[in-house]
């Protein structure tokens, strides 16, 4: 899928990422597809950026784009990074297609002074409706596949996501609930509300101390 809009911007929920970054940052960009936000960063925000992808397709893609970009596996290869290596690991909408979503957080703040990390948020209330109504798995704008031919493992909601970082004592820096065409949201009780009605999450991360 095309992370670039045909007047050349970013995608509106990568742009909010973006934004995040410091210029002159060292960046990790895991799942990065065709490099779209690193070529982004790279020319607006000199960051030093590099990349892993799964597909081989998304990795040619990058390369011959002149990105750092390399074929890897979150769930596997993030261990062989050094400590500290970044400023920056970022994980869009991705999480949820990994085996082992605690230890890839684990390694993104290992590896990373702040992770950055968007996901669809299985609590919509449209998912709900749809399962109670239907019984069956629901296909959205964000979650665009039927169970049988899914790349998503596991699926979690707003309110799961914090209890994780909860529990592995991550700070959330900042959260920003986002609608299916990755607007933000103005939700009042953010927590509660953004599990129900946000369709993304978006996510600034620390280790605490």
């Amino acid at each position: 899928m095309m992370m670039v809009m045909n007047n050349g911007s970013l995608r509106v929920d990568l742009r909010m990422i973006a934004d995040m970054v410091e210029p002159g940052s060292r960046v990790l960009d895991v799942g990065c597809g065709e490099g779209a936000l690193l070529d982004w960063l790279g020319k607006e925000k000199n960051v030093d950026g590099r990349g892993i992808e799964l597909s081989m397709a998304g990795v040619s893609a990058a390369v011959s784009h002149g990105l750092s970009v390399i074929q890897g596996d979150a769930d596997t290869d993030l261990k062989d990074y050094p400590s500290g290596a970044f400023d920056y690991v970022i994980l869009s909408q991705t999480l949820q297609a990994t085996y082992e979503p605690r230890t890839v957080l684990s390694h993104m703040l290992r590896i990373g002074r702040r992770a950055i990390v968007s996901f669809p948020n299985f609590g919509h209330w449209r998912v709900r409706l749809h399962l109670l109504l239907n019984g069956t798995m629901p296909v959205t704008d964000t979650l665009a596949y039927d169970w049988y031919d899914t790349p998503n493992i596991h699926f979690c909601t707003v309110r799961d996501f914090v209890d994780l970082c909860r529990e592995l004592g991550i700070t959330v820096e900042r959260s920003i609930a986002l609608d299916r065409d990755g607007k933000a949201m103005l939700l009042p009780g953010w927590a509660g509300a953004a599990n129900l009605f946000a369709d993304q999450g978006l996510f600034m991360l620390s280790r605490k101390g």
